[in-house]
């Protein structure tokens, strides 16, 4: 665990304009810094960064967030691993929580990280003086611009190769980084020798494994580094740093089977291209990639094993499927492998054909018909059989929906018997299984005809106005009484968490915007609190009207506070009477409204 109080420091000392012109050309416009968004196609520029407020919210799709979190969404990056790449450049040390066990961790990561930088340049040097290695790489098409891109190097035929740049070849951290291998008399040897190597980055572009593909005849053809402390093979991707931006640019993910796939598709200029590492495709993969695309092709070869290939991808998708994304697979021709079908056919065929990759639900379809041909009853009944255990756990509603209404016409039964016999009521996709699918407000895919209809505002309430005005200036929080804010709906329940966090000291009086929507990440109140405070990046207020707002808001809860307590005794006055010191109650709080008669509405801002 993180302290907050780290997180609000390091939010403090980074300036979200710094952290974000690395990824985008930023340019000045007024106060604030913009950009084509990253997140959905635009040609004229929507995506606002404010300096002042360490926001930054895309007008056209809705992408909101402070510096961690769009080192998150951009890069992939889960939380933790968003805020030590954040402090790293602050020249912070990352807290924990906890003891001393996770911070002696963390440096013996450093150790591994180190190691593996350090073998990644001895391989890549290695190459330079290997004209057999620099020989398989041509005939293989592949440029010095490519190799240079993915870092492509040579581990040397000899059995202590890494001797060379590892004087402490004997050390715990080459064997704990699977650098090299011991036997049972203790003596140590290299683990990649005369193969190509391709080093494995994680999400923060560190390498963190290697995969040697061999030169000769030998085996096994392709290698991996084994399961480490920094590197386990059923959540990272190949060549997913490189891909990024191409991903973003083309709207999907292209994910082949193999380390050459990737690189030679980027020799063609198809960079969106990530290779699982010797697995299965897993449910962290596709959460991974759909981090950055709502498209996600898979490349199969078209022989059986590469439609057995697809069938597992298929059922590690299903449990991470979304009503908003796309899942398709491509199949090439028996003959071909991506590699030798953009060298024959060309890079326009290939984007053709992907275009055209086969979604997941029409493939899982396909296979039943092909398994469980419909033409007898005992099909029909095999086919729904078979259908269940797939349908279920498809977690997208409206696409689970539409698969049972498929596989009941295949069936030849009515759609509520198949619901019956899956168990399952569909009649209406609960609360529940919205948030599990994740399903997003239509109005922010980008799709501007699903956005809510431009018409007249509704005035703010007195609670929306105080909870705007105390995300633009966090010390107001102090002066708001709790017991006078009513907690009856989400922005009102927020405002008395910020209220809650300031007096506490949780939340520093001077946070920033970003600083303050970060501190909610992952509560009850984020969502509301992201949302306001996307509406207020492009707000700029004259100081001497903050005042005016703040007390014209405090009295109309202070009034409407009066309004309540008046009905309430006026209701109990006519069923059970009132004692004498409830109607002296009244009695003064129907003075007290009478002054504030006159107040004025809130102003709308």
């Amino acid at each position: 665990m993180i302290p907050q109080s780290f997180i609000q420091d390091l939010l403090a000392r980074v300036d979200i304009v710094d952290v974000i012109e690395p990824y985008l050309p930023l340019k000045k416009g007024g106060a604030n810094y913009f950009a084509c968004c990253p997140f959905h196609g635009e040609k004229s520029p929507s995506f606002s960064v404010s300096p002042s407020k360490q926001f930054y919210h895309c007008f056209g799709c809705g992408a909101h967030g402070s510096a961690i979190g769009f080192l998150m969404e951009y890069t992939g990056l889960p939380f933790v691993e968003a805020v030590k790449e954040l402090a790293s450049r602050a020249g912070l040390q990352v807290p924990q929580e906890g003891g001393v066990g996770p911070r002696i961790e963390a440096g013996q990561n450093d150790a591994l990280v180190d190691a593996m930088s350090r073998a990644a340049r001895f391989y890549r040097d290695q190459l330079k003086h290997a004209p057999a290695a620099i020989a398989y790489l041509k005939r293989r098409g592949v440029s010095g611009e490519v190799a240079a891109r993915f870092g492509i190097g040579y581990a040397p035929d000899d059995w202590q190769g890494l001797q060379k740049t590892f004087t402490e070849y004997d050390s715990k951290t080459l064997l704990d980084a699977g650098l090299v291998i011991e036997n049972e008399a203790g003596r140590r040897y290299d683990r990649f020798r005369n193969r190509i190597i391709f080093p494995i980055q994680d999400r923060r572009g560190r390498v963190i494994a290697f995969g040697g593909r061999v030169l000769d005849g030998g085996e096994p053809k392709y290698l991996n580094s084994p399961e480490t402390p920094l590197f386990e093979k059923g959540r990272e991707l190949y060549g997913l740093t490189q891909a990024q931006k191409s991903i973003r640019d083309s709207g999907y993910a292209l994910v082949v089977e193999g380390y050459m796939d990737v690189v030679a598709l980027a020799q063609f200029d198809i960079g969106n291209a990530v290779a699982t590492l010797g697995t299965a495709t897993t449910p962290h993969h596709i959460h991974a990639l759909l981090r950055h695309s709502q498209r996600i092709v898979f490349c199969f070869d078209g022989d059986a094993a590469g439609r057995k290939a697809a069938w597992r991808g298929l059922e590690s998708a299903l449990e991470a499927l979304r009503d908003d994304v796309t899942l398709a697979f491509l199949f090439l021709p028996e003959q071909h492998d991506p590699d030798s079908f953009v060298r024959a056919e060309g890079s326009e065929a290939f984007r053709q054909a992907a275009a055209a990759a086969t979604p997941l639900a029409t493939f899982l379809l396909n296979e039943l018909k092909a398994s469980c041909p419909p033409d007898t009853a005992e099909g029909r009944a095999r086919l729904v059989h078979e259908a269940k255990p797939l349908v279920t756990r498809i977690a997208a509603p409206m696409l689970r929906l539409q698969v049972i209404k498929a596989v009941a016409e295949l069936g030849g039964f009515s759609q509520a018997e198949v619901e019956r016999a899956f168990g399952l009521d569909l009649a209406a996709p609960t609360a529940a299984s919205r948030v599990e699918s994740g399903d997003r407000p239509a109005w922010r895919s980008g799709n501007a005809a699903a956005r809510p209809p431009r018409g007249r505002r509704k005035p703010p309430s007195a609670t929306a106005t105080l909870l705007r005005l105390v995300l633009q200036h966090p010390v107001l929080a102090a002066r708001l009484p709790v017991d006078l804010v009513p907690a009856t709906n989400p922005e009102g329940e927020a405002l008395v968490a910020i209220i809650d966090a300031t007096s506490t000291g949780d939340l520093p009086a001077n946070a920033g915007l970003g600083a303050l929507v970060e501190r909610f990440r992952e509560t009850a109140h984020g969502e509301v609190l992201a949302r306001c405070a996307g509406e207020l990046v492009e707000a700029e207020f004259d100081d001497d009207i903050v005042e005016t707002l703040f007390e014209d808001a405090l009295r109309k809860l202070h009034a409407d506070a009066i309004a309540r307590e008046i009905e309430e005794l006026t209701a109990r006055e006519r069923e059970t009477g009132l004692s004498s010191t409830e109607r002296r109650r009244l009695a003064a709080l129907l003075m007290e409204k009478m002054k504030l008669v006159n107040v004025g509405k809130v102003k709308d801002f």
